[in-house]
C-alpha cells in the first residue's frame, strides 16, 4: 500500500531508540524525510545511520532537549533546512517523550509534578503551536502524539504520567475539531506494553515498589496481557506511519490504543 508520503518532512521526537525511533524508520521507509531528536548525541547517530541506510531520503539528528525553547528551535531549525525554506514547518509531527519516573504520589513534590507536565504535556503544545499553522496552509499535516495506555487506564505507580498525559488528551481533543476541516488531523496513539527500555526499567521500578523481583514484574505483566506477549515496536511504528498517511484522513482526535487486548472496556 502506498502510504503518499514521499518526500514529506517528518520531525520525530525521542528518536533515537524505542517507540520514536519505530515510528522515524517507518516513515522513512516509506520515502518521507526525517528529522529525529534526543538527547543523547552517540544513540542517535547511530539510528540516523540506520535511517539513511533506508533509501534517497534526507536524515538530520539534533541532539537536544526538546523540553526546552533552545531545543525546539534547533529542531525546526534542522526541517527547514531539509525543505530549504525558512519557517516551513514538518508535514508530520511524532511528539514523544520519555515518562516520568514511576512511584507513590505522597513522594512527588511541586517540582516532579511541573516536569512531568512540562515533558508530557506543555512540549507537544508548544510544538503543536509552532507547526500547526504552516500544516493548515499547505492544506496537509499529520500530528501524532505518543502518550501511554495509562490515559484510559491508570496504573496507581504511573500517576505523573497519568496526569500529564490526560491534559494533553484534553487539549488534542479540542484542537483537532477546530481545525479538521484544514485537512490537518491530530491523533493520540496509546501503547501498552512494548518490548523497549522503557519497559525494563519499568519492572525494577514496580519491583521496589512490591517487594518482586524484576523477573516476576515483567511475567506477572506478560500474564496480564490478552496477547500473551509484550508488543514489538515494529507494529507500532506501522501503526503511527499508516495514521500519518494519505488513507488516515478522515481519523481524527482518536485515541489508538495499542495494548494487546488488556484494556478491559468496551470504549
Amino acid at each position: 500500500m502506498d502510504l503518499g508520503l514521499q518526500g514529506k518532512i517528518a520531525l520525530v521526537c525521542g528518536a533515537s531508540k524505542g517507540l520514536g525511533y519505530a515510528c522515524a524508520e517507518h516513515l522513512a521507509r516509506e520515502g518521507a524525510h526525517v528529522v529525529i531528536v534526543a538527547r543523547s548525541q552517540d544513540t542517535l547517530d547511530q539510528a540516523a545511520e540506520k535511517l539513511r541506510a533506508l533509501g534517497n531520503i534526507k536524515v538530520i539528528a539534533v541532539a537536544t532537549d526538546i523540553a526546552t525553547p533552545e531545543g525546539r528551535a534547533k529542531a525546526l531549525a534542522a526541517v527547514d533546512e531539509i525543505a530549504g525554506e525558512p519557517g516551513h514547518g514538518p508535514d508530520i509531527l511524532v511528539n514523544n517523550a520519555g515518562g516520568p519516573p514511576l512511584g507513590d504520589f505522597r513522594d512527588w513534590d511541586r517540582e516532579i509534578w511541573l516536569k512531568a507536565i512540562d515533558a508530557n504535556m506543555l512540549t507537544p503544545v508548544e510544538l503543536i503551536k509552532a507547526t500547526v499553522d504552516q500544516m493548515i496552509k499547505r492544506g496537509w499535516g499529520r500530528v501524532i502524539n505518543i502518550t501511554s495506555s495509562s490515559v484510559k487506564a491508570p496504573r496507581y505507580d504511573l500517576g505523573l504520567s497519568n496526569g500529564a498525559r490526560s491534559g494533553l488528551t484534553g487539549f488534542v481533543a479540542g484542537v483537532s475539531r477546530h481545525i479538521a476541516k484544514s485537512g490537518v488531523t491530530i491523533n493520540n496513539l496509546l501503547p501498552g506494553s512494548f518490548e523497549t527500555d522503557r519497559l525494563r526499567s519499568s519492572f525494577v521500578g514496580s519491583a521496589k515498589l512490591t517487594g518482586e523481583t524484576p523477573d516476576e514484574v515483567r511475567l506477572q505483566r506478560m500474564a496480564e496481557t490478552p496477547a500473551g506477549r509484550f508488543g514489538d515496536p515494529d507494529e507500532f511504528g506501522a501503526t503511527c506511519a499508516f495514521l500519518c498517511s494519505k488513507h488516515a484522513g478522515y481519523i481524527n482526535g482518536q485515541n489508538v490504543l495499542m495494548d494487546g487486548g488488556a484494556y478491559p472496556g468496551i470504549f
